[in-house]
């Protein structure tokens, strides 16, 4: 019982160090993608107005707008590709090892415990439909000692 109490415990903590890695993941990718909103906003208010002048000087005004306007979409698509390529698998892979060990565990220790709870009731349900030919042989040799020995003593 004791090493079922424990499996479950390493089991749980287990989990939780995998669910703390993976909320920590999704935390920095929340960030990166809220820088990655940042910097496209900032790009496109400081970056599109100087780019904007200096290309519609030797552009047409469509032009150098579009231009501008596509360079940012692009450092914006390079950060939330970047957020996305963040995995919690690596970091987790021993926690997920350990847990796995402790399920196993666990499986045969119960499989342990139902294997002898069968044995016990396959006991009593002997003991009900014969009880003396259950109990008879475990009397039979104290019984044939006292015996012997009452029938040396006369």
């Amino acid at each position: 019982m004791n090493r079922i109490s424990r499996n479950i415990s390493i089991v749980l903590r287990a989990e939780r160090l995998i669910a703390q890695r993976h909320m920590t993941v999704i935390r920095n990718q929340t960030g990166l993608l809220a820088a990655a909103g940042l910097v496209a906003g900032i790009g496109l208010i400081m970056i599109n107005v100087a780019a904007y002048f200096s290309l519609s000087a030797s552009l047409s005004p469509q032009m150098a707008a579009l231009i501008v306007a596509i360079a940012n979409f692009g450092i914006a698509i390079v950060l939330a590709v970047a957020a996305s390529r963040q995995s919690a698998e690596a970091d987790v892979q021993g926690a997920t090892e350990v847990r796995d060990m402790a399920i196993e565990d666990l499986e045969a220790e119960i499989t342990l415990a139902v294997t002898e709870m069968k044995g016990v009731a396959s006991d009593i349900q002997k003991m009900v439909k014969n009880p003396l030919g259950t109990v008879l042989p475990g009397l039979v040799v104290p019984l044939a000692e006292t015996l012997l020995k009452s029938g040396k003593k006369k």
